[in-house]
């Protein structure tokens, strides 16, 4: 079962990062912002390009989830960073330089090597409710003061990553309640997983988390935006595996090649995020040049 968590996870983190970047390429062009961006959104077809992908990559996550620990499902994300660096290059038409190469080989590295080493296990699928309500109420406390943060005024690089930093603790309860529905499903069928508060939680935790990545795509850089979305889901999601679902990771000497594979994802994430700042930008083809020809 493991196998096939890490497949879905890596083919939901693709997908993912294919919504991603059809949705920048969208939210760049739109001057609005808040639920009216989201209503210009729906009408441009890259954008529903990329809910298309979204909508695969939560149907992934869901499999994943069901197959093995949030622990291990959700830090295998960290690959939708160079993945989306690498859709979003041409796509924007732009060229990742050759250095941006080696930011992707980091962070792929760091992945295997924290993740082999810490080895995830002991997962559950359900979390009584006083565990549950503390987790709830911080994630949402958490997401109120990044938006905070993130007010008009501030440089659009730093609006941005709160913003972004604001939806990964969103995507990262809404894998923690999926994980929850989808047990319910697995476990009791189709009546259960609508009678179970998790299936709405995290329908909702999923439209906010969506909305404040529309809003931090277009806030600033994609640079800015994706390290704090990646590294955040993953840092909150572990947080909500071991406090939720009794999942434990390996420590004593474990934690060497686990501080040593983070430093790796780390620098691979610095060294994707100045590699795009020296990205090479490419000539429009001649259709959108001149679009009316």
């Amino acid at each position: 079962m493991i196998e096939l968590a890490v497949a879905f996870a890596v083919a939901g983190a693709a997908s993912s990062a294919v919504g991603t970047a059809c949705q920048r390429k969208a939210a760049s062009a739109s001057s609005r912002g808040g639920v009216r961006m989201l209503a210009e959104l729906v009408r441009r077809p890259v954008w529903m390009i990329g809910m298309a992908g979204v909508i695969c990559a939560a149907v992934f996550q869901s499999l994943a989830l069901v197959n093995g620990p949030l622990a291990l499902v959700q830090p295998l994300f960290v690959l939708e960073l160079p993945f989306a660096l690498l859709v979003a290059a041409p796509l924007m038409h732009r060229r990742l330089p050759r250095s941006g190469w080696w930011g992707v080989g980091g962070c792929v590295a760091g992945l295997a090597v924290l993740l082999v080493a810490a080895a995830p296990h002991g997962a559950t699928h359900h979390a009584p409710l006083d565990r549950w309500v503390p987790a709830v109420c911080l994630c949402v406390g958490m997401m109120a003061a990044a938006v905070l943060l993130a007010r008009r005024g501030h440089p659009p690089a730093r609006r941005a990553a709160f913003l972004a930093a604001a939806s990964a603790t969103g995507n990262a309860l809404t894998a923690a309640l999926l994980k929850s529905a989808a047990g319910t499903f697995a476990d009791q069928g189709f009546t259960a997983f609508l009678r179970s508060w998790q299936t709405y939680g995290f329908a909702l935790a999923g439209v906010c988390a969506v909305l404040l990545l529309e809003n931090a795509l277009q806030a600033g850089p994609l640079a800015a935006a994706q390290p704090a979305l990646t590294i955040g889901d993953a840092v909150v999601s572990l947080a909500l595996a071991v406090t939720l679902f009794d999942e434990r990771i390996r420590t004593g000497w474990w934690l060497l090649p686990e501080a040593c594979g983070a430093l790796l994802i780390v620098l691979g994430v610095l060294i994707l995020s100045r590699a795009v700042q020296r990205i090479v930008v490419l000539p429009l083809p001649a259709e959108e040049r001149n679009p009316a020809a």
